[in-house]
């Protein structure tokens, strides 16, 4: 059975999607058949994974989600690879306010109910031994999950890198250190108001992702990460067929171009698997929504950027 593997941080912007990306990237031209996934909505960062593994990226949410759905999603991530790497969202137990911590959408509640290990990407600038302090404190934070790794980024020299090790050792032993990650400014991925720019619009998305990997396959233990990875231990029941949603209509019309790109491949697929037809039409081309279609889906995206 296919092991997993969260890919989390303190905070945002520490550079755990990037450092997901390039393991996702290295690992997948090294043979090894890696999926992905992303805690909470996102649709922006699944494409990336999409792109960096070749493979699609599917969305976990234990707040939007019902946790039988949850459940069918982990497992049908489990029936397709030998690896599967989820990136959290936000801070480890950043979720929403006042909901249950096992269902409130946070990396740290979809780590306590599938029961894959945690691996937690630190950003060391400004601090060295105060980074195990963190990491302690996080590692401690919570029984019911496990934070078993930690990858150092935007490290300084070696003296740095072996002061932060050092108090790691001593101060949280049951966390392995797999790496540390120089700063490396040409590894930047552009945003906007809401998150990163779509995968979809960056012409040199290709070489970035490859960069990536050459940089994580240099200073990242592949085969220590690997290693901690284990089978889901899911706490929630799996419901078979997966359903997010009903299909619309027997033939759907789906909009999918660079106005309307953000859909979650498991409601497609869900209806797909409930016997309904998708086709896709593109509104930027003047296209209209195929013939003898009963419904029509126009996901969102950035359509104001098109306007006019």
């Amino acid at each position: 059975m296919a092991g997993g593997l969260i890919i989390a941080a303190p905070r945002s912007g520490s550079g755990k999607t990037l450092l997901t990306l390039g393991l996702l990237r290295h690992l997948t031209r090294r043979g090894v058949a890696v999926v992905s996934a992303k805690t909470g909505p996102d649709y922006i960062d699944p494409a990336f994974h999409a792109a960096a593994s070749g493979r699609p990226c599917l969305s976990l949410d234990t707040w939007a989600m019902r946790p039988e759905t949850v459940g069918a999603l982990v497992t049908c991530l489990t029936a397709e690879a030998a690896l599967i790497l989820v990136e959290g969202v936000m801070g480890l137990f950043d979720g929403a306010t006042g909901a249950d911590h096992r269902a409130d959408g946070s990396t740290a509640s979809l780590a306590a109910v599938s029961g894959w290990p945690v691996v937690l990407v630190v950003d060391t600038r400004g601090q060295a031994v105060s980074a195990a302090a963190l990491v302690q404190g996080f590692a401690r934070f919570r029984s019911d999950l496990s934070v078993k790794g930690v990858i150092l980024n935007r490290t300084g020299g070696p003296h740095h890198v072996e002061t932060v090790r050092a108090a790691l050792v001593h101060h949280v032993p049951e966390t392995m250190m797999l790496g540390a990650v120089p700063e490396e400014r040409r590894l930047t991925l552009p945003a906007r108001h809401l998150g990163l720019v779509q995968a979809r619009e960056l012409p040199e998305l290709e070489t970035f992702l490859e960069m990536a990997a050459d940089v994580v396959g240099a200073h990242v233990d592949l085969e220590a990460l690997q290693a901690l990875a284990r089978p889901a231990q899911l706490v929630w029941p799996a419901a078979a067929p997966v359903m997010p949603l009903p299909p619309l209509g027997q033939r759907i019309a789906v909009a999918l171009d660079d106005a309307f790109a953000f859909v979650y491949p498991a409601v497609l697929n869900g209806w797909h698997d409930r016997g309904a037809e998708i086709v896709s039409f593109s509104p930027l081309n003047d296209e209209p929504p195929p013939r003898a279609c009963d419904a029509v889906y126009l996901p969102g995206g950035y359509p104001e950027l098109h306007a006019g």
